[in-house]
C-alpha cells in the first residue's frame, strides 16, 4: 500500500481517530499522557494561562482522567518528559534528548564569540551546587551581558537570565520546574541518566537527521502535505528541496504512505505504521461521537490551511491581533463535535471563585443545535470544569 485513495470524510475520520478525539478514549490518565506524547513526538508549551496552558489543554480533549498535576509529575518529578525546543518551546519525551544534541553543539559554538560569560557561568555553577535550583530572579550577575542564540533573545537587562538560558541551550541544565511563568534551572547531569546525558546523536547526517524529524511531524499532525506550513518549524535547514528530498526518500523506503483526498489537489502524507488505521477507515468505521474543546496550537491545528481543507474550518488565533480588528476574541479555542469543528468557544476558569465562565460561543453557519449537540456540549463543559476544579459553569451567551 504506497497510495491510497481516502474521501474527505474518511481523512477526517482518520486524523481524528488517530489523535483520540473521535470514538472512545485511547490515552488514560499518566500512561496515556506518556503515551499519546511518544505518538505526537512533542506538544507545544506556551506559557498563556486563561483557560488552562496549551500542552494541557492539548492533553485535556484526549486523555481520559487528566489532571495537571499528572503532567507536572511527570515533568518534574518522575523526569519522564522535559521542556526543550522542538517545534518552538515544547514538551518531549526525555528519552529524545540524544537526537537534539546538534543543536546543543550549535549553542556551545556560538557560546565561544562570548568569552565573558565563562566566569558568569562559574558563578551560576557554584550557586546550583551549593544551594539548588534557582530562577534568574535568584542570582544577581554583575554587569551586562548582551546574547543572541537560535533558541533565545536577551536583551542585556537581566544577566543572570542571559547565562541561564545560554546554558540551558547548551544542555548543561534544564527546567527544574516553573512556578507559574518563572522558570527554575538546575543541572541536567541530576537528573537525566548518563546514558541519555552522554549519548552521541543517533543520526549525525544531516538527511537522516531531517528524514527523523519529518516523520516525527507527520506522526504529530497524522497527515500533511510537501509544502510549506508551520508544521515544520524548528527544523534547521529544512528547505523546499531538502523537504522534497526527504519526502522521495521516505516513500521509497516504504516509510510513508502517499493518500490523495478530494477535492484537495495536494498528496497528504501519512506514516506506514497507520495502515491498520488507514484500513479501519476504509471499512466504514463509526465510532461514537463526542465534543472537544481543542487548543489553539493543538497539533492537529499546526496546519491551519490543512484544516480548512479537510473541516472547511477558518480558524486563526487572534491572540496577537489589535482588539479592534478579532472577529472572535482574545483566546478563543476550536470546538469539535463529532467529525467536524462546530464552531469556537471563549471561555475563562476564574479560579479564586472556582467559576468556568463561558463567554461566548460562536456556531459554524450551518450548525444545528439538536438535542444531541447540545447534551454533548453540556458533557464537555462539565468535563472542563472538573479540569479546572471548578464547581460553577457560569454562561453568558451560548451562542451568536
Amino acid at each position: 500500500m504506497n497510495m491510497i485513495q481516502l474521501t474527505n470524510r474518511q481523512a477526517r475520520q482518520f486524523l481524528l481517530l488517530k489523535h483520540g478525539l473521535l470514538g472512545d478514549y485511547i490515552f488514560s490518565e499518566k500512561q496515556g499522557i506518556l503515551d499519546f506524547v511518544r505518538q505526537a513526538g512533542c506538544i507545544q508549551y506556551d506559557p498563556i494561562d486563561v483557560c488552562g496552558k496549551n500542552a494541557e489543554l492539548v492533553l485535556q480533549s484526549r486523555i481520559q482522567g487528566f489532571t495537571k498535576g499528572m503532567l507536572t509529575e511527570l515533568l518534574y518529578e518522575d523526569r519522564r518528559l522535559i521542556d526543550y525546543p522542538d517545534k518552538n518551546l515544547a514538551i518531549i519525551p526525555v528519552t529524545d534528548w540524544p537526537y537534539f544534541e546538534r543543536y546543543r553543539q550549535a549553542a556551545r559554538q556560538h557560546a565561544e564569540r562570548y568569552p565573558e560569560m565563562e566566569a558568569l557561568i562559574a558563578q551560576v555553577q557554584e550557586h546550583l551546587h551549593n544551594k539548588g535550583a534557582l530562577s534568574s530572579d535568584d542570582l544577581k550577575l554583575e554587569g551586562n551581558f548582551a546574547w543572541r542564540s537560535a533558541i533565545h533573545w536577551s536583551s542585556g537587562s537581566n544577566s543572570s537570565r542571559s547565562v541561564l538560558e545560554q546554558m540551558y541551550s547548551t544542555g548543561e541544565l534544564i527546567i527544574h520546574h516553573k512556578k507559574g511563568t518563572r522558570k527554575y534551572y538546575d543541572l541536567a547531569s541530576k537528573y537525566i541518566d548518563p546514558i541519555l546525558l552522554n549519548a552521541v546523536e543517533p543520526l549525525a547526517d544531516e538527511l537522516e537527521h531531517h528524514k527523523w524529524r519529518v516523520l516525527r511531524r507527520i506522526g504529530s499532525v497524522g497527515l500533511l502535505w510537501n509544502r510549506a506550513s508551520d508544521a515544520w518549524l524548528n527544523i534547521w535547514g529544512l528547505k523546499a528541496a531538502q523537504r522534497s528530498e526527504v519526502f522521495r526518500q521516505l516513500l521509497d523506503e516504504k516509510r510513508i504512505i502517499a493518500v490523495t483526498v478530494e477535492p484537495i489537489k495536494d498528496t497528504l502524507y501519512c506514516l506506514a505504521e497507520d495502515t491498520p488505521l488507514i484500513e479501519a477507515v476504509l471499512g466504514h468505521v463509526e465510532p461514537a461521537w463526542r465534543c472537544e474543546l481543542i487548543a489553539p496550537l493543538d497539533n492537529l491545528m499546526w496546519d491551519r490551511k490543512l484544516i480548512q481543507a479537510l473541516f472547511g474550518f477558518d480558524y486563526t488565533w487572534e491572540i496577537y491581533t489589535p482588539a479592534l480588528k478579532r472577529k472572535f476574541g482574545y483566546y478563543v479555542l476550536p470546538l469539535l463535535y463529532g467529525e467536524r469543528f462546530i464552531g469556537r468557544a471563549e471561555i475563562l476558569a476564574e479560579r479564586k471563585t472556582g467559576t468556568l465562565l463561558v463567554k461566548k460561543i460562536w456556531y459554524e453557519n450551518d450548525v444545528k443545535q439538536t438535542l444531541e449537540l447540545q447534551t454533548a456540549l453540556n458533557d464537555c463543559l462539565q468535563k472542563f470544569a472538573l479540569f479546572h476544579e471548578c464547581h460553577t459553569i457560569l454562561a453568558e451567551s451560548l451562542q451568536e
